[in-house]
């Protein structure tokens, strides 16, 4: 290698330059490689199965919980919802009632004041309460949105029952366009915080909660699932609190797990003979 470089010095050639010259290429050869290096590394990391992997995996954003957003009307049923409010409000200011029940339409068509046009336990409610005085605080179609919604305008204010029965959460389970469908996990949600807007409002009031009811004619309704669930978690609510927990939907079921029209005529609202079942359950629970 001397004698040729060499042989290029005597050539005409410096032989600082040649060997200069020889050490840039050899950088550039060198930082080629090097370059060539990191694409590939880039490459692979972002094509990876660990990288997809680890993209796929994001956890997507979670939508907000409807459930616990209090909202007024959201649902048109066979009554005025507005009218029923402004009624609840005006026995509430006249009244000073032992039982309060919070509820949807299994409750609002029960019997009780304020009166609806629909009673379909009229026997039973006098079974389960007698003379003493109920506000029964049930709105058809009403979700726990629009519960919230109601203890927020004032529908509890000044009230100090002995006990207050809440049954909600079933109109949860069905979406429409007004409103998405519930998960169990936030309906519960909801119904922990509508216990704790009670429970602000008159700290001696005792709360009855109810299993959400079996819906669906039939065992195998894709509701049933559902509702256990959601029961299950409500049982969980019930006893961190000390709260009572009422699940009476087992004894509205027949042994094939179907529901008869003897106890809910439209295989979700209770007949005269289905809310004796509740009337029995309350009683118990309240001591009567």
């Amino acid at each position: 290698m001397l004698k040729r470089e060499l042989r290029t010095w005597a050539n005409g050639y410096p032989l600082v330059t040649m060997l200069a010259t020889r050490v840039r290429i050899r950088r550039m050869r060198t930082t080629t490689r090097h370059r060539n290096l990191g694409i590939a590394f880039v490459l692979l990391t972002i094509c990876s199965p660990w990288a997809i992997s680890q993209e796929s995996a994001a956890p997507a954003t979670r939508p907000a919980n409807t459930a616990v957003i209090p909202v007024p009307k959201l649902e048109n049923d066979s009554y005025d919802w507005y009218a029923r409010h402004a009624a609840v409000l005006d026995v509430q200011q006249k009244s000073n009632p032992e039982i309060v029940l919070i509820g949807d339409s299994i409750t609002h068509f029960w019997a009780g004041e304020p009166a609806a046009k629909n009673r379909n336990g009229p026997a039973s409610w006098k079974a389960a309460f007698g003379d003493r005085p109920v506000l029964n605080m049930g709105f058809g179609w009403d979700r726990t949105q629009n519960v919230l919604w109601r203890l927020e305008h004032g529908e509890f204010n000044g009230l100090h029952p002995r006990y207050v029965i809440i049954n909600i959460g079933t109109n949860n389970l069905t979406g429409t366009k007004n409103a998405r469908e519930n998960t169990p996990a936030e309906i519960a949600e909801a119904i922990n915080l509508i216990c704790d807007r009670v429970l602000a409002r008159s700290a001696t009031s005792k709360i009855i909660l109810m299993g959400v009811f079996p819906r669906g004619q039939r065992a195998d309704n894709p509701f049933r699932p559902k509702i256990r669930n959601l029961n299950e978690l409500l049982a969980e609510l019930a006893k961190k609190r000390s709260i009572t927990f009422l699940d009476i939907g087992p004894k509205m079921l027949q042994d094939d797990g179907s529901i008869s029209k003897q106890i809910m005529g439209d295989a979700c609202h209770p007949t005269e003979q289905g809310y004796a079942i509740w009337a029995e359950a309350l009683k118990a629970a309240t001591g009567e």
